[in-house]
């Protein structure tokens, strides 16, 4: 049997992060809710940079792909993307 992927992407959803600063002063989700639940973040698959915003691709411990985008000038952040394995 062979495991597809679903991916959603949002309107960016707004999201409550815990985060890590490191020596640089720059935060890394360590965690994040949806809701009432929390999703830990099990390793950052990728990270980039855009003017106004820096994007970070994470494996939750759930297993699933999220792309996490923090507004470093507002402080947000949102959840703008969101891929399920199994489905």
């Amino acid at each position: 049997m062979q495991l597809e992927t679903l991916c959603v992407y949002y309107e960016a959803m707004g999201i409550r992060v815990e985060c890590y600063a490191g020596y640089r002063g720059e935060q890394e989700p360590r965690a994040f809710h949806l809701g009432e639940r929390r999703i830990e973040v099990k390793a950052i698959l990728d990270r980039w940079l855009a003017p106004d915003h820096r994007y970070f691709k994470v494996q939750g411990a759930d297993g699933n792909t999220y792309i996490l985008r923090h507004d470093e000038v507002s402080g947000d952040w949102e959840m703008t993307m969101y891929s399920a394995q199994g489905l």
